[in-house]
């Protein structure tokens, strides 16, 4: 009998990796009603928030506020990503899913690894619907190696907040637990500088907007879109570009560990 072929360890985290990557898509594909909501979400909010606020807002130094607002748009739908990724792990949580991973001979951490490969997938397919969407809008960014720079940065801070969604996933009890998440989501993105400048709001509440990850990277997709970016009157706003990439690096420095650690420690 011929011999199996021996592979390290390498191999076989990537394989266990890719194969909960084709379980996580297949589960999309036999619901198509999950990824119909996942992906006309982004849409309804472009169109409400664009045409609702459009003509109400300015921005300081001038501007278009649709051109203002649309990159804020979607570092708004990169960041409410995480309670997706949370609500889907802590389904499979419940039904015992991860249970049976942890008693297959896998690494536990293609586990973390898959869903996040999944989600970012399914990331950069709602972000090319927004922007196709902005663009029947009127929303003309810059071209060339900036855009493709935005696109990146946008796909980083997701990247950073699925470690986020899967360690909270791990952690919460039941799904309605995890819809709850919203709660946490909505003020993280109203009080930063995706809807408003941080100039435009109380001195106090200015400070904590621009400190906020999320300012940083919506600054830096309007700076690279060559969009009105609003002022630059603090630290963190000036070198939004380099804040952009420092935010979600930390983020994913603290949160992988976690959520591989305590996928490892669920039964003990």
């Amino acid at each position: 009998m011929a011999e199996r072929p021996v592979h390290g360890r390498t191999y076989w985290v990537l394989a266990d990796c890719w194969n909960l990557v084709r379980r996580g898509l297949t589960h999309y594909q036999r619901q198509p009603v999950n990824i119909a909501w996942a992906l006309g979400f982004p849409i309804v909010s472009v169109l409400l928030y664009g045409y609702v606020f459009g003509s109400a807002m300015k921005v300081p130094g001038g501007g278009d506020y649709m051109d203002f607002l649309m990159p804020g748009m979607f570092v708004m739908s990169m960041a409410f990503g995480f309670i997706n990724t949370a609500t889907l792990v802590v389904h499979d949580s419940t039904k015992g899913v991860i249970d049976r991973f942890r008693s297959m001979p896998m690494a536990s951490s293609a586990v973390v690894a898959g869903r996040g490969v999944t989600d970012l997938l399914l990331a950069c397919v709602e972000l090319f619907i927004m922007m196709g969407t902005a663009f029947v809008m009127g929303w003309r960014p810059d071209g060339g190696w900036g855009f493709l720079a935005a696109f990146g940065l946008l796909l980083w801070l997701r990247i950073a907040l699925i470690w986020v969604g899967v360690w909270l996933g791990l952690l919460v009890p039941n799904p309605e637990a995890a819809g709850n998440l919203f709660a946490v989501a909505m003020p993280l993105t109203m009080i930063s500088s995706i809807f408003v400048a941080p100039q435009l709001m109380p001195d106090w509440l200015g400070f904590v907007a621009a400190w906020n990850p999320i300012s940083s990277t919506a600054a830096a997709a309007r700076e690279l879109f060559g969009t009105p970016v609003g002022s630059d009157d603090s630290w963190v706003e000036q070198h939004a570009l380099l804040m952009s990439g420092v935010w979600p690096l930390i983020l994913t420095v603290v949160f992988l560990p976690l959520a591989v650690r305590r996928f490892k420690n669920l039964s003990r």
